[in-house]
C-alpha cells in the first residue's frame, strides 16, 4: 500500500492485502463510526435474509459498541431479527466477572429488544471441551436452519458478521500465538485449557470459521496494541512473525479494521498530518 495523508476520520482507506483501515481520531468518534457500521450491515442483511447473524467478543469491544444502545440505534436498528453468537468464551459462570456473556448483557443485550432466544451461549455447567462440542452442535442445528448462512467453499457457518479485537501480543478470540488451536481445521469451535491470560479455560472459533465470515472487523484502540497492529497489517516480508490477527483474511468476505490513532500509530502505509 502506498503512503497515505491522513487528515480527517483520520482515515479510511484500502489495503493491499490486509483489508480495509478505518482510522478514527478518538476512540468517541471510532464508537460512533462502529455503530454506524454495525446498523448499516443489520439492515442489509435483514434486508437480504431476514435475519442477521452476528459474532461477538470480549474485552473492551462491548463499551465500544455502546452507542447501538443510544437514539437513533436503539429505535432503527431490527432488533428482533439479530442471532448473537460468541467467537469465543471463557468457562466460567455466566455471572462471573470473566464472562463475556455478562459483560455484553450488562453492556448491550439487556439495553435493546433482543429476542432472549436468539442469544446463543455456551453451556457454563460442562467442561471447556464439553462446552466447545456442545457450542459447534448448536451453530449447525442454526445453519440447517437456516439461521446462519453456510460458506460458499467450505461447510463452515458464514456469519454475517464477526467482531474481533486483539490483544497487545496479537491474539483475537482465543487464539493466541504460537498454540496449537491455530492449527484446528476440522472443527468449527475449538477449545483450551492453558489460555496465557486468566481465566485458562475457553472455547474459540476456530480460524476457518473466521475466515468464512461475510465481514470480519477488528476493533483496536490504544498505543500499547500499536506494535501489535504494525505487525498484523503491514507488510514486513517472509520473516514477519505470525501472528493469529494476521491470520484474520476472510477467504471470500471482507475484513475491515476500526482503529482509533494511538492504535495505527506504527502503521508504515499511513502518515499522519499534524
Amino acid at each position: 500500500m502506498q503512503t497515505e495523508l491522513v487528515e480527517s476520520m483520520a482515515f479510511s482507506g484500502v489495503h493491499r492485502d490486509r483489508g480495509e483501515l478505518r482510522i478514527h481520531e478518538s476512540v468517541e468518534e471510532l464508537s460512533t463510526n462502529l455503530a454506524d457500521y454495525i446498523a448499516d450491515l443489520s439492515e442489509a442483511s435483514v434486508k437480504e435474509r431476514g435475519v442477521f447473524a452476528i459474532a461477538l467478543s470480549g474485552g473492551s469491544l462491548i463499551g465500544l459498541m455502546g452507542k447501538l444502545c443510544e437514539a437513533p440505534y436503539n429505535k432503527t436498528v431490527d432488533w428482533a431479527k439479530w442471532y448473537i453468537f460468541w467467537a469465543d468464551e471463557r468457562v466460567v459462570a455466566k455471572n462471573h466477572a470473566d464472562s463475556n456473556y455478562k459483560l455484553a448483557k450488562e453492556g448491550l443485550l439487556s439495553k435493546v429488544p433482543i429476542v432472549p432466544s436468539h442469544v446463543h451461549s455456551i453451556n457454563d455447567s460442562l467442561s471447556a471441551e464439553e462446552a466447545g462440542d456442545e457450542y459447534e452442535f448448536d451453530i449447525r442445528q442454526l445453519v440447517k436452519a437456516r439461521m446462519v448462512c453456510v460458506s460458499d467453499i467450505s461447510d463452515c457457518p458464514k456469519f454475517d458478521l464477526i467482531l474481533l479485537g486483539m490483544g497487545s501480543d496479537g491474539h483475537v478470540a482465543s487464539l493466541f500465538p504460537n498454540h496449537s488451536v491455530l492449527d484446528v481445521k476440522n472443527q468449527w469451535v475449538s477449545f483450551i485449557t492453558d489460555s496465557p491470560k486468566p481465566p485458562p479455560e475457553r472455547i474459540t472459533f476456530t480460524l476457518p470459521v473466521i475466515n468464512s465470515a461475510s465481514i470480519v472487523v477488528v476493533v483496536v484502540t490504544g498505543e500499547s496494541k500499536a506494535e501489535a497492529v504494525h505487525l498484523a497489517i503491514d507488510d514486513l516480508g517472509p520473516n514477519c512473525p505470525s501472528l493469529p490477527a494476521r491470520m484474520v483474511q476472510p477467504t471470500n468476505g471482507k475484513l475491515v479494521w476500526f482503529l482509533d490513532k494511538p492504535a495505527a500509530s506504527k502503521l508504515e502505509s499511513v502518515q499522519f498530518c499534524e
